[in-house]
Parts: C-alpha cells; sequence; structure tokens
C-alpha cells in the first residue's frame, strides 16, 4: 500500500500508515467515570495525570474492505472506532483517517498487553484520509454498524482530553514523528463494553465527510 501521494488533492489519496501508531486510552468521560472507583487500587493508587498509551504494530494494519480473522480459540473481539491524526513533519496534524482498534476483550487499561491488542490484522484503517484544516475533531460523531444495525455512536465533544489538548499533554514527555498516528480514542458502551464482533460479522465505521471503513471478520482457520 501506498502512503499519501503529496502531488494528489487529499480528497483522491489512498491513505496507509508510514509510521508509529498510537493510541490514547480512557481518553471518554463515560468510560474514565465508571473507572473512576477503581483508580485508587493497587498498584497505581490514584488516576493517571499524562495519557495512557498504547501501540499497534505494522503487522495489525488492515485496509478498509478487506477480512479480519479472529483466533479460534476466541469468540469475539472489542470493536474500537477511532478518529485518528496523520502526524506531518512539525509535529502537527495534517489529515485525519477512520481506524478501527480491534482487541481481544480484557480488563486491564493501564497496560494493555500486546497480545491483546497487537494481533494479525487487529486494525482496520479506512481507504483515504481527510485533510485536517477540514475537520472539526472535537466534534466528530463516528457511526458503528454491526450487520447493517447501528449500535454505537462515538461523539468526541465527550473526550477527557480534547484533541488539542491530549496532543499537547504527549509532547510533553515524546516528540511524534512525520506519519506518526495519533488514535484520538474510542468510547464504551452504557456496560461499560465496547461493541463486539465474531466471525461473519460486517463492521462498519462511518462519519460525515469521511470514507466509511468496512471490515468483515471471518474464523481463523489455523
Amino acid at each position: 500500500m501506498n502512503n499519501i501521494q503529496k502531488n494528489e488533492p487529499h480528497s483522491a489519496r489512498a491513505y496507509w500508515p508510514q509510521g508509529t501508531v498510537y493510541g490514547a486510552l480512557l481518553n471518554f468521560k463515560q468510560e474514565w467515570d465508571m473507572r473512576a472507583p477503581h483508580m485508587l487500587d493497587a498498584p497505581h493508587k490514584g488516576a493517571p495525570k499524562a495519557p495512557v498509551l498504547f501501540i499497534k504494530t505494522a503487522n495489525t494494519f488492515t485496509p478498509s474492505g478487506q477480512t479480519i480473522a479472529i483466533p479460534h480459540s476466541v469468540v469475539e473481539v472489542d470493536v474500537g472506532a477511532n478518529l485518528a491524526w496523520v502526524m506531518g513533519a512539525d509535529a502537527k496534524p495534517v489529515a485525519c483517517v477512520l481506524v478501527n482498534d480491534v482487541s481481544i476483550p480484557h480488563e486491564s487499561y493501564y497496560r494493555p498487553p500486546v497480545k491483546y491488542k497487537c494481533l494479525d490484522g487487529f486494525m482496520g484503517i479506512a481507504a483515504k484520509a481527510k485533510p485536517i484544516d477540514e475537520v472539526q475533531s472535537d466534534a466528530v460523531v463516528l457511526i458503528v454498524k454491526v450487520n447493517g444495525h447501528e449500535v454505537q455512536r462515538v461523539n468526541y465533544a465527550n473526550t477527557v482530553r480534547k484533541s488539542q489538548a491530549l496532543l499537547s499533554d504527549i509532547s510533553e514527555f515524546m516528540t511524534l514523528q512525520e506519519g506518526d498516528v495519533l488514535l484520538l480514542g474510542s468510547d464504551c458502551l452504557a456496560d461499560g463494553k465496547r461493541p463486539r464482533a465474531k466471525p461473519g460479522d460486517v463492521v462498519e465505521i462511518s462519519a460525515t465527510g469521511f470514507d466509511t471503513l468496512v471490515n468483515q471478520f471471518v474464523g481463523d482457520a489455523a
């Protein structure tokens, strides 16, 4: 897959990550409030003071329209609908793209194990990126559908850290490089879980003005 072609208009550009993909956890008020009573427990004994990040490795990348295999030992996976920023040379976002942070359901959101989040194919990526100056990131609403039925709306007006504040807080301890991708966070449902998908399900993630991200989940024959 090719990265964004700099001599083409954004509306015509195919997108593929060229740097490290970072994701923000606990960045929606609903999930933060649900977990707040337990943040004083050991070993952390306090709420996170900096953004809680994880990484999606290159083996996880799956283009829109292609299938994502679920290991035969796993019944279903979490769907993590995200708006993602693509970083430019000056450590500022230049484009946005929709992604699906797929993961095996797990309890720890402070130190999410790689084995749950970085399985082969476990990040769906929309085909096109949209210029950052055409997007009001903190007003984007993602619609998540499973088999054509809406199961979730992710409203970025409801984040703990708004997009620029999130980037600023991350920049206090690390510098994002050109091509890096920052997932702005996925929300949970009212029960604290994320939407689930199982083999045979088709998941669509859409937002006004964006290319819809579509992936079908299949069983792993291995």
